[in-house]
């Protein structure tokens, strides 16, 4: 199984609804330890998960759970290289992370930025 990078997004998506494509990628992803995290990855996931627009559709125990479920099997890696490909700056950091991880699969929700990975691997 490749490297995978999630995007807030896609996590949001997992947290939104059970048994939902996001959701069963996050678990797939975990049984094969292939998660990947940095601090600013993560930190972005959770403050998105605390946003008053998701808390009537997220519950404290949902949120918990895929928290639970993203970090019990990553493994954290820091950025040391900037990338600046993408539209929006604040989306950078992900492919950061990609780059740094060796991530093979970028899972998001939304395309707004990525084909591929900096140095040309493909990302989906």
């Amino acid at each position: 199984m490749p490297n995978v990078v999630f995007d807030a997004s896609s996590i949001v998506g997992a947290a939104l609804k059970k048994d939902s494509t996001p959701e069963w990628a996050l678990l797939l992803a975990r049984s094969h330890t292939t998660i990947r995290l940095s601090l600013a990855v993560e930190s972005e996931i959770h403050a998105v998960l605390q946003r008053p627009k998701f808390r009537k559709y997220i519950t404290d125990a949902d949120r918990g759970r895929i928290l639970d479920i993203l970090g019990a099997a990553a493994l954290r890696f820091e950025p040391v290289e900037r990338v600046t490909d993408c539209r929006d700056r604040k989306d950078n950091k992900y492919l950061e992370l990609a780059l740094a991880a060796g991530a093979s699969i970028l899972c998001r929700a939304m395309k707004t930025c990525w084909s591929s990975t900096p140095g040309g691997a493909s990302v989906s």
